[in-house]
């Protein structure tokens, strides 16, 4: 997957590359905000795993399908991945600029834990 526009790293994933993937049920999200965020909005269908308390270790299993992490703005997120790279657990990227950016772009946010 490709990043767009101003994306430093081709492992930026623009939200809206990620938002019909997402739609298609054809990427496996992984939110690594705290849970009092995640619950206050998260990309639909994401799964929980706050950086505070991370392992490579705990991610899901994708079932073959792409592997994107998010956070606030990008930077937990990118973290996470360069975790994720040390421990060769096999990750796609992650959301550039976060649920900030999703939400900008006017897409659908689910609430609740």
């Amino acid at each position: 997957m490709a990043g767009s526009g101003n994306a430093a790293n081709p492992r930026d994933i623009p939200p809206a590359a990620l938002a019909p993937m997402v739609e298609r049920g054809a990427v496996v999200v992984v939110d690594v905000r705290e849970a009092h965020e995640f619950a206050a909005g998260h990309i639909p269908g994401a799964i929980n795993l706050p950086l505070s308390a991370f392992s490579a270790g705990q991610l899901p299993d994708s079932g073959g399908l792409p592997l994107v992490l998010n956070c606030a703005a990008g930077g937990r997120s990118a973290k996470a991945l360069a975790q994720c790279d040390a421990a060769r657990a096999s990750v796609d990227g992650h959301l550039a600029g976060g649920m900030g950016a999703w939400v900008a772009a006017g897409l659908p946010v689910e609430r609740g834990a």
